[in-house]
């Protein structure tokens, strides 16, 4: 789903900056990471070669440049309510990747995901088919072509219906997919449900 940013409230944030200095097929791409919300945020990034290890803490307000190359083709999301000790071991409420700060996988539903296949044009978006736990936007600077804004700039946790809840401390931290939920196939896509058409 692609979105306008009309406002920076509190959200999780990732922008593309593509390099015009060389040709474009040819040049790498820089992101920039940045934590909007008012809490921390873990991002959580596979193939995370170039994203220094696939995981790491952004602080509300900080940011974190990574440049990845030609090619790279993978997912960035924010994991929330982590707790790592000093060699980097522990587990996160939402998003979770493994009991490690850097992530070797994908996170774990639910986790609102901003997916990338950088080539020629480069191609990304948001998806919530994993669910949703936080805001999440991806804005392209210097690109060519179709460079919309793409995203959920809204807080889904607010309205998420009780059965897809997830809850820590009676707060709602998480909204899980339908499909998770209830997998049947007007919900997963699948079987009769498996075609645009319905």
């Amino acid at each position: 789903m692609a979105m306008h940013l009309s406002f920076f409230s509190s959200f999780f944030l990732i922008f593309i900056i593509i390099s015009s200095a060389v040709k474009l097929s040819e040049s790498a791409r820089v992101f920039t990471i940045i934590n909007d919300c008012q809490e921390p945020v873990w991002p959580g990034v596979t193939p995370g070669d170039n994203f220094n290890g696939g995981g790491f803490l952004l602080k509300p307000g900080q940011t974190s440049v990574f440049n990845a190359p030609i090619g790279w083709s993978g997912r960035i999301w924010g994991r929330t309510g982590c707790s790592f000790d000093k060699d980097g071991v522990g587990s996160c409420q939402t998003g979770n990747c493994g009991p490690s700060i850097k992530c070797s996988g994908s996170g774990k539903p639910p986790a609102t995901l901003a997916e990338f296949t950088l080539a020629s044009p480069d191609f990304y978006d948001v998806s919530l088919v994993d669910g949703f736990n936080l805001p999440l936007s991806v804005k392209a600077i210097n690109g060519k072509g179709n460079c919309s804004t793409a995203g959920c700039d809204g807080d889904l946790r607010r309205d998420c219906p009780s059965e897809l809840a997830v809850k820590s401390n009676g707060k709602t931290v998480a909204c899980r997919s339908a499909c998770d939920v209830f997998n049947t196939d007007e919900y997963c896509c699948r079987g009769n449900y498996g075609n645009p058409s319905t």
